[in-house]
């Protein structure tokens, strides 16, 4: 059966690509967030968003942006959920914001909705553990920029059911997109490897080995990357890494995983790359 109704909570970047990809593809969507003023930064990233894929597809028809922001709700409502079949999270990768949010969101959605947590390190077992659907719990990690990426990692948990498993590939077929399945673990593959890559590419910075653009051309040129380290860095936000790196470092107790100065000294400056402005690069 078709999912048509999907919540999206958390109104950053990642939740604003989700549901953005979700009203493309005709779903209605509710996001939601805490406050009206996020709500409404997110619907005019949305918008923008929209005009600067027009410039990428001159040979097809250019979407409506008003037809595909009709299709989202806007609101700070959790008991819109109750019309829910699938929800996505995105909130910040904290656990104990994590952790209210799924009490709210198992007391208000339906008895048979999905939860994707869309997370770069936190474990899908124990966000299972806090809500009374362990089986229908699932990790479903997203690239950005969401529309337009293809795959994601997909994350089974310790009580993930194969139902649950079918579910969420059918929500991702209906986005046009695919999956690659792993199981639980901290940063589970992709990320596990990249925050370590990313970490270490800034104690070279902050080394003075090299600069920031010679380390991201080396990656390219010589690797063939589309972006070097610190320019991924700078699109995923550095705050969302220094939180990323934490979890390693707190769930492994490993010494590799020990974040940078560097970072911390960034993030405490609200350097957090491109939708501050300012990290590692400057944006206009």
């Amino acid at each position: 059966m078709e999912i048509k109704t999907v919540g999206v909570i958390g109104a950053g970047v990642m939740g604003v690509g989700v549901a953005q990809n979700l009203a493309q593809t005709n779903h209605q969507v509710i996001l939601i967030d805490v406050t009206e003023e996020i709500l409404e930064q997110a619907k005019q990233q949305v918008k923008n968003n929209l005009r600067f894929q027009g410039f990428f597809k001159q040979k097809q028809p250019a979407e409506n942006p008003d037809e595909v922001l009709s299709r989202i709700k806007f609101t700070t409502n959790y008991q819109f959920l109750k019309a829910a079949e699938f929800v996505i999270e995105n909130t910040t990768e904290k656990w104990e914001i994590k952790q209210k949010v799924y009490a709210q969101i198992d007391e208000s959605c339906p008895p048979n909705c999905v939860f994707a947590a869309n997370t770069s390190a936190i474990s899908i077992t124990k966000i299972g553990s806090v809500t009374k659907r362990p089986e229908k719990v699932i990790g479903i990690h997203f690239m950005n920029p969401v529309p337009m990426k293809e795959m994601v990692e997909m994350i089974r948990g310790y009580h993930t059911s194969e139902e649950t498993i079918e579910t969420a590939k059918k929500m991702l077929s209906q986005m046009n997109k695919d999956c690659i399945i792993v199981n639980d673990s901290p940063g589970f593959v992709s990320n596990r490897v990249l925050m370590l890559t990313i970490n270490e590419a800034i104690y070279l910075v902050q080394e003075n080995v090299a600069s920031a653009s010679e380390i991201d051309r080396l990656f390219k040129t010589c690797f063939g990357h589309k972006m070097g380290p610190l320019e991924t860095a700078d699109l995923i936000g550095l705050d969302t890494i220094l939180y990323s790196i934490e979890v390693l470092f707190e769930s492994f107790n490993d010494s590799k995983y020990r974040p940078c100065n560097l970072l911390k000294k960034m993030v405490d400056a609200k350097l957090y790359g491109r939708k501050s402005g300012q990290g590692f690069y400057t944006y206009s």
